[in-house]
């Protein structure tokens, strides 16, 4: 089963995985989608998010790359 908005963390994760060289704290949302959507294993609907979510995934990216750093 793949991604979904619910998965904020997971999805904040795979960003941090997929584009390690990337400051989460500099990327705009917008930006922000399209690379949310752009994930191999992300499967909903990109019209479905909302400014509040796509804040918790900046969030939970910037989490994961804290502790990468």
């Amino acid at each position: 089963m793949g991604l979904t908005w619910q998965d904020v963390d997971d999805i904040g994760f795979e960003l941090a995985q997929a584009h390690p060289e990337e400051d989460p704290g500099n990327i705009a949302l917008p930006e922000l989608l399209r690379m949310v959507t752009e994930l191999d294993d992300f499967e909903d609907d990109p019209e479905r998010v909302d400014e509040g979510t796509l804040e918790r995934i900046a969030q939970a990216w910037e989490d994961a790359f804290a502790r990468n750093a």
